[in-house]
């Protein structure tokens, strides 16, 4: 693995300290001079020691209900993606690959799948040299209730936060697919002389509904934030686009606790993020930053950043098709941006017969180790761990997470199979809605999930 802390050099720090009054904004340099003293010589800051004086915390508690029941009995991101990973694994690959190694992760939602996953994937880290992966549940440390929003989560684990003592916090979604280098977000935070830098990113201004979205003026600076708007701002002479939140967040240290606290007190807050602190810190005039992520993003397609939300079971499905396309627009065979996740061990996919009429073949489709195709057309699907295809089934347009067993003559099209389903011979999905619509979930664009419960198949026992 190469050392993500071979980077190179970033912008010096403007402040080397910074004290946080009351409800005063502070005196900055404007962002000219400091993009200028970004290239001047001096006392200079590499982005290997800014990441060193990070500590990230992935809010990792959410329940993902758009997802339906693929969340029932896991959170959003500890739900499979891309074939072998979960989505979590973007995220901590991130931090890792960027060369922060101090990350905190907070959990909340039925995170059992979250965690085992985190302990057998992601305990490597050195703590001899200060390195850590640490999970955070909601354990009511400072108040008697579960994280009741993204800044509680936040609050409710400052004491963990001051003994690490960072410099800067790095806040982040852990729900997201995406490649990015943190460093020189941090970079250009500390160039900036931000108190809070937001990472944004241009989307459909229809699928903005469900994020933070924000207005910059002409240098960058975050003049208004709005979460989850019903009607979203449009980007100036664009009135299709917004732009968009992408739920990653740098806070000088003593700036992030100042504001939490001051949120904790604050009657009738959400103690969120989006909804609060962040509209707050624009309103009050500090300085907040839009980071644009085509400045550090690490996967690039056609020019566009790739980055997307796959919170819904339409969005699920779509992200995981791209994978199948000759040239996907997220790049994992890349070897200078891997993305880390529990490797299990397992023997690699096989295909067997090859007789006309009972052949096994895939085409244009991602399939995982310990799979089985057994005189069946696997096209356009991902395939997880540990997937077994009986003889002459056609699979198509499927996302098919592990464990799934599909008997003899079962037809899979548009579909998202959950994990551990067994589906019967002779099975149908994705061939006749009214049937689909029945027994499983449809979605408006005609795609299907099937889970165990939805086939009378119980694996999970609640009692």
């Amino acid at each position: 693995m190469a050392d993500p802390d071979d980077a190179p050099a970033a912008a010096p720090a403007i402040h080397a300290h910074m004290e946080y009054g009351d409800e005063m904004p502070h005196a900055h340099p404007p962002p000219a001079a400091a993009h200028a003293a970004a290239h001047e010589g001096g006392a200079t800051r590499n982005i290997s020691q800014l990441t060193r004086q990070t500590l990230a915390l992935v809010l990792a508690g959410g329940r993902g209900e758009r997802l339906k029941a693929l969340t029932d009995w896991r959170a959003k991101p500890a739900v499979p993606f891309g074939g072998k990973f979960r989505i979590i694994d973007f995220t901590l690959s991130n931090c890792v690959n960027s060369g922060i190694r101090r990350i905190g992760i907070a959990t909340q939602y039925k995170a059992q799948s979250l965690i085992r996953h985190v302990q057998r994937g992601w305990a490597g880290l050195d703590g001899r040299m200060g390195e850590f992966v640490e999970l955070l549940p909601a354990q009511q440390r400072i108040h008697s209730s579960w994280y009741l929003g993204t800044a509680d989560a936040v609050y409710q684990n400052l004491d963990i936060l001051r003994r690490h003592a960072p410099r800067y916090v790095l806040v982040l979604a852990g729900d997201h697919v995406y490649k990015m280098d943190y460093g020189k977000m941090l970079a250009e935070h500390v160039a900036r002389g931000a108190d809070l830098t937001v990472g944004c990113v241009e989307v459909p201004r229809d699928h903005a509904r469900a994020l933070g979205v924000m207005a910059v003026d002409g240098e960058g600076a975050v003049a208004s934030f709005l979460e989850k708007p019903a009607q979203p701002p449009a980007l100036p002479g664009r009135p299709d686009r917004a732009l968009a939140s992408m739920g990653i967040y740098v806070f000088n240290a003593g700036f992030l606790y100042e504001q939490l606290v001051r949120d904790a007190d604050a009657p009738g807050s959400s103690h969120d993020f989006g909804r609060d602190v962040i509209p707050h810190a624009v309103g009050r005039g500090y300085r907040v930053i839009a980071h644009d992520f085509r400045r550090s993003c690490v996967n690039m397609s056609e020019g566009n950043p790739y980055w997307r939300d796959v919170g819904t079971v339409d969005a699920f499905w779509e992200a995981n098709m791209e994978l199948t396309k000759v040239t996907p627009p997220l790049n994992l065979y890349d070897q200078d941006w891997p993305i880390w996740t529990y490797q299990e061990q397992l023997p690699p996919a096989k295909f067997v017969f090859d007789d006309e009429g009972r052949r096994g073949t895939a085409i244009d489709s991602l399939v995982s180790g310990g799979c089985i195709v057994s005189g069946s057309l696997v096209r356009r699907s991902l395939l997880f761990s540990n997937v077994r295809v009986h003889s002459f089934c056609t699979v198509e347009d499927a996302v098919v997470l592990p464990d799934v067993v599909m008997q003899r003559d079962v037809v899979v099209r548009r579909a998202v199979i959950d994990r551990e389903c067994t589906l019967p011979s002779g099975t149908r999905i994705g061939v006749d809605p009214a049937q689909d619509r029945a027994r499983f979930h449809l979605t408006e664009r005609g795609i299907v999930l099937v889970t165990p419960e939805m086939l009378g198949q119980q694996v999970h026992h609640a009692r």
